[in-house]
């Protein structure tokens, strides 16, 4: 028997550590979804921002093509055109350029045959953009808070959570602020630089989240369902053990009705073998005082002959009787038993008896002590008295109930012990407390603790009794050690 009492926290356990992994998996769920969101909106950003520097890039290659006159008419609309340019300046042939920066411009983009950035003021949001070209040269001041293509934009600028910068090096011009939760709990980011070499601008995009944006409203709907998973779990554990208790409690039940009727024959047997052989003997006797002389009648001869033949008969279907309704598995072998896991397996038996009396036994011993024992009637015994433990308690107030089981390892074996508190045995009734038909209660049988002392002699050991002072009896089984 594999059944065992299953306390409550084992369930609230595996409930926590179930929440706790569905927790977690929708919290990654969660986060990747968000995650996904923003590496999408923060690529359309990139792009946006990149086509822009090409459209830059494509307006100075067509000046350098055309080559307008200095105020021509196309130089003047360009700001009207392209809202983001500020100004335009253009070199004419043999000019140098005022500052440092242009002229080394100036330089490198006669050299890469590309337009490149002459000057960058991030913190006022312009640069110049200069291409070298022949005869003339031209430069654009180009507003890059502007520049942003607003109307495509994948994000709502004032109340979105990404944060959208344009940077280069330490120098950052922030092109959409991002809202700031409160709390934070993670965050996503993305650096990309722009794909036109004229605007060596990084993207960097960053995304905060906030304990306002944890998924709690799945997280507690998962608490629920998870907890009502677990709550069916344990109703149907609570069904499987109650059914297994009620079969074990059956198994059992039979095996202690088939054990009693075998002591009963056993008493019987006793009791009757003194009649019979006094009436056998006194048959005989009769019959050789009538075989003498002078002879009886032969009738009286042959009356006592029956007589003698019925009360042999009748001592002979009283052994028989005995031999048929012999105690089940007294030929079984005995096996290594551990004798708390018997009493851990009696007390899943008598749970709801535990309950319904308000008694909770306590098992005193944990060190493992095996003994050589039949399993089903070691099993018996300790169910025996630890019901006969729970009668006595019904006669004693509720507060007063105890009930301990001890296990110990001794010299002479294994002891298991059951004491409680009741009103104990009466010291006219102690010494013959394992004799058959000998009962403390008022219409017991008597035959339980005979059975009990019975299976326990059949396996090597003893059972023995003696009052638990203050008040209450203590019954101790010792069964031999197992190697």
């Amino acid at each position: 028997m594999s059944s065992r009492l299953r306390p409550p926290w084992p369930w609230l356990l595996g409930w926590l550590l179930l929440a706790v992994a569905g927790g977690w998996v929708l919290a990654a769920i969660d986060r990747g979804r968000e995650r996904e969101a923003f590496e999408n909106q923060a690529r359309i950003a990139h792009r946006l921002l990149s086509q822009r520097a090409a459209q830059h890039d494509a307006v100075l290659a067509t000046l350098a093509l055309l080559q307008p006159a200095p105020g021509a008419d196309g130089i003047q609309r360009l700001p009207a055109l392209y809202p983001q340019i500020i100004a335009v300046r253009q070199l004419p042939a043999g000019a140098a350029w005022p500052s440092d920066t242009f002229r080394q411009a100036q330089e490198l983009s006669r050299r890469e045959r590309r337009p490149v950035l002459a000057e960058a003021d991030l913190a006022l949001g312009r640069a110049w953009l200069l291409l070298a070209a022949e005869p003339a040269s031209f430069a654009l001041q180009v507003d890059l808070v502007a520049a942003v293509p607003w109307s495509e934009w994948p994000m709502r600028r004032d109340d979105n959570p990404v944060r959208v910068a344009l940077a280069q090096g330490d120098a950052a011009l922030v092109l959409q602020p991002g809202r700031e939760p409160a709390g934070r709990v993670g965050a996503f980011s993305l650096r990309k630089p722009l794909a036109s070499p004229s605007h060596p601008f990084d993207v960097v995009a960053l995304r905060v989240l906030g304990w306002s944006e944890l998924p709690w409203l799945a997280w507690a709907g998962w608490g629920l369902a998870s907890a009502g998973i677990v709550a069916a779990l344990a109703a149907w554990d609570r069904q499987r053990q109650a059914r297994r208790r009620a079969e074990d409690l059956l198994r059992l039940g039979q095996v202690a009705r088939l054990n009693t009727l075998g002591e009963l024959a056993g008493g019987l047997a006793h009791e009757l073998n003194q009649p019979l052989t006094a009436m056998l003997a006194n048959a005989q006797a009769a019959r050789r005082l009538l075989a003498e002389e002078p002879p009886e009648l032969a009738p009286a001869r042959t009356a006592m002959g029956q007589a003698a033949e019925q009360a042999r008969r009748a001592s002979e279907v009283v052994a028989r009787l005995r031999r048929t309704i012999e105690r089940p598995g007294r030929e079984t072998a005995l096996q290594p038993v551990v004798l708390q896991d018997a009493v851990r397996n009696a007390f899943h038996l008598l749970e709801p008896e535990f309950a319904r009396r308000g008694v909770a036994p306590r098992l005193q011993g944990t060190v493992p002590v095996a003994v050589q024992a039949e399993p089903v009637a070691l099993e018996q015994i300790v169910h025996n008295l630890l019901m006969n433990a729970l009668q006595a308690l019904e006669q004693v107030p509720a507060a007063e109930r105890d009930l301990a089981v001890d296990v110990a390892q001794r010299p002479e074996g294994g002891v298991l012990s059951v004491a409680d508190s009741g009103p104990g045995i009466a010291p006219e009734l102690l010494a013959r407390i394992f004799d058959p038909f000998v009962s403390t209660r008022e219409h017991g049988l008597g035959l339980g603790l005979s059975l009990c002392d019975s299976l326990a002699q059949g396996m090597g050991g003893s059972l023995q009794a003696q009052q638990r002072p203050p008040r209450g009896a203590l019954f101790r089984l010792t069964l031999p050690s197992a190697a």
